[in-house]
């Protein structure tokens, strides 16, 4: 299993929005950036990510699964941009902000502080679990 980290602008889509979806879930569609889209075409099926809402919140609230791999995204013709579906899995109990993230040592290689602008990044294990600490979680 590989792990992500998807970023939404709350106004645009939220956790809430999400969860809403249920089981069935929603394309994570409208990526025109070929280093996010290269990166939902690495994505398996079970893969775990984070939900992070960014702009004035900017903090991972959420836990989501990939449920559908690559495929053509729906909000286009143009076969160069594809999109993966995820679900959400469970909130997090204290969402963890950026600034609690710039300020942990072990993760401070992660794309989110190298790349912010990166709307689908990977997630190294070890910074998936050290998150899923810090906010409480745990399956």
């Amino acid at each position: 299993m590989r792990y992500w980290l998807f970023k939404s602008e709350p106004s645009t889509w939220s956790w809430d929005d999400q969860v809403a979806k249920g089981d069935r879930g929603e394309e994570w569609d409208g990526v025109r950036n070929y280093q996010a889209r290269n990166f939902m075409r690495e994505m398996a099926v079970g893969d775990r990510g984070f939900f992070y809402h960014s702009q004035k919140e900017k903090a991972v609230v959420g836990i989501v699964e990939v449920i559908a791999e690559a495929h053509q995204d729906s909000t286009t013709d143009d076969a160069r941009w594809e999109c993966v579906d995820i679900k959400a899995v469970a909130p997090l109990p204290r969402a963890i902000t950026l600034d609690t993230i710039k300020a942990e040592e072990a993760l401070s290689d992660m794309v989110l502080l190298k790349n912010s602008r990166l709307s689908v990044q990977p997630v190294r294990a070890e910074e998936f679990e050290r998150i899923c600490d810090m906010a409480g979680y745990s399956e």
